[in-house]
């Protein structure tokens, strides 16, 4: 009898995997996981990315990342300040309710509430309005020349779901706010998510009534969040999941060795860098006055970092070591504003000796530890640095979960953080959400006090600059300021590394995004 039991058994978990593997299910691994299913109570890219495979935009990125007609069918401007959009007819949402111009008005009505973590993503836009069922105006604070790149980010939710779960006003993981759409995800994207289990795994299937036509053949996407590298690659190689991404670096070669696997590198558009706080005094140093606020401290900081050691030891070679906050392909990336300091521990004390500390002082480095590529590595080998030049660093690493709504809140000295300019992939990006200071719409990811006159003016003017070149000068010219008021610490362009079984086709962008849409399973 128990032999019988175990053939029976033996025969139903084959007929089970059979069934997946017909079912054309991608299962696979990140470090991190989904922050929330409220598109606006965020404005992290991963997470952002993961909710496309369920929601759609008014205007999206197509196969070669070029914009294209998603829920809008076509657009025009009205007035300077008004374009118009005319909306996709007989979509459904996964609930079965029909797509409208209500929808398009009550999710952006949502995201300009003050109360959304994305609101910057929309920061020129005042209002909604209905034309018609299928036509919407949207009126900006002046020209805008960015408005399609921006709404590629903006997802459209159900108004009718969001009124009879009271989830009209957003969530935002910063302040702790919650709705019902924090945890259900009703779009009318490729995929109907099926679970989600915050910290354990997220389940879509396949929807079957999609408005466009797939490029891709999956029926079923298995998301489980895997924190550690080596378990990560584990799991790939032993047959548990298709694709992991990212891949860690040191991992890469041995990956790529097994004919079984194949690992899939490009160029990306995210910089990491650090942030420094410019508010009066600082967590580590409670009444006294904040160092940070002088600019020789921040040169010397800078400059005490060796970006070349951080690129062949702890990047195993892969990054780009770069001096602003754009990478070349942005529009508003320069090569001159792209020059380095050059690591010198000498001439870093001497720049804090100018700014009167000879003998340094306390600094609190905080990062996340399952964000970016080797972020808690890099975050100690910086404070080794800092340590070495006088500057006491005490590095405190936790998980994204728990990180970034105390970065959103000002809370560290000194920080992390990762920027791809998106949605718009443009350097307008940083300006608007980095470099202006929390206030009309900017300064959204801007907590630390910095502000500086001629960028704010800079943003202003090229936010409604119509002449393309006049507006990246304008851009250019501000992040020179950025750059000469170390503003920031750029450190380097992450890479990008996937590895995933053979039989599994996963296109690769620059901006990071695993779109399921277009795979193809074989």
């Amino acid at each position: 009898m128990n032999r019988i039991v175990t053939l029976l058994a033996a025969a139903s978990t084959a007929a089970l995997a059979a069934t997946a593997a017909g079912a054309n299910t991608v299962r696979w691994s990140a470090p991190t996981d989904i922050a929330t299913l409220d598109p606006y109570a965020q404005t992290e890219s991963f997470t952002t990315a993961m909710l496309h495979h369920v929601f759609d935009p008014l205007v999206r990125r197509g196969r070669t990342m070029q914009l294209e007609p998603a829920l809008a069918t076509s657009w025009k401007t009205v007035k300077p300040d008004t374009w118009r959009f005319e909306l996709r007819k007989g979509v459904k949402f996964h609930n079965g309710n029909a797509f409208t111009a209500d929808d398009v008005v009550a999710s952006i009505t949502r995201l300009l509430d003050p109360g959304a973590r994305a609101r910057g993503n929309l920061s020129q836009v005042i209002r909604a309005e209905k034309v018609d069922d299928f036509t919407v105006d949207l009126i900006t604070k002046g020209p805008y020349p960015l408005l399609l790149n921006d709404l590629a980010g903006i997802y459209i939710l159900d108004k009718e779901w969001m009124e009879q779960t009271g989830s009209l006003k957003p969530g935002n993981i910063a302040t702790g706010v919650s709705t019902a759409a924090s945890n259900t995800a009703i779009g009318t994207g490729p995929f109907k998510l099926e679970s989600f289990k915050p910290d354990a795994g997220t389940t879509m299937v396949v929807n079957p009534d999609w408005w466009d036509k797939p490029a891709h053949n999956v029926t079923r996407i298995e998301f489980k969040p895997i924190k550690s590298d080596a378990t990560r690659v584990a799991a790939l190689l032993s047959g548990e999941l298709d694709l992991i991404a990212p891949a860690p670096l040191q991992d890469l070669a041995r990956i790529g060795a097994n004919s079984a696997f194949k690992v899939i590198e490009e160029p990306s558009l995210r910089l990491i860098f650090l942030g420094l706080s410019q508010r009066d005094e600082l967590k580590s140093m409670p009444g006294q006055k904040n160092p940070l606020k002088e600019l020789k401290v921040r040169q010397a900081l800078w400059q005490g970092i060796d970006l070349d050691a951080i690129q062949k030891r702890v990047m195993r070679g892969k990054s780009q070591n770069t001096g602003t906050l754009v990478a070349p392909p942005v529009p508003g990336y320069d090569k001159a504003n792209d020059t380095l300091p050059g690591y010198s521990a000498d001439k870093a004390k001497a720049l804090l000796t100018e700014a009167g500390y000879p003998n340094g002082f306390k600094l609190g480095l905080n990062c996340p530890n399952d964000r970016y590529i080797n972020d808690e590595a890099i975050c100690v080998a910086v404070a080794a640095m800092w340590s070495r030049i006088g500057v006491q660093t005490e590095v405190k690493t936790e998980s994204r979960a728990t990180y970034f709504p105390k970065q959103d809140r000002g809370e560290f000295d000194a920080f992390m953080l990762g920027w791809a300019t998106l949605p718009p992939m443009d350097g307008f990006s940083v300006l608007s959400a980095l470099l202006t200071a929390p206030k009309d719409g900017y300064g959204g990811s801007n907590p630390m006090g910095y502000t500086n006159p001629e960028i704010e003016r800079l943003t202003r003017e090229a936010a409604v600059e119509l002449d393309e070149t006049k507006r990246r000068a304008m851009m250019v010219q501000a992040l020179k300021v950025a750059k000469d008021t170390v503003a920031y610490i750029p450190l380097h362009l992450q890479p990008v590394a996937w590895a995933s079984r053979q039989g599994l086709d996963v296109p690769q962008f620059p901006d990071e995004y695993v779109r399921l849409w277009f795979a193809q399973v074989k």
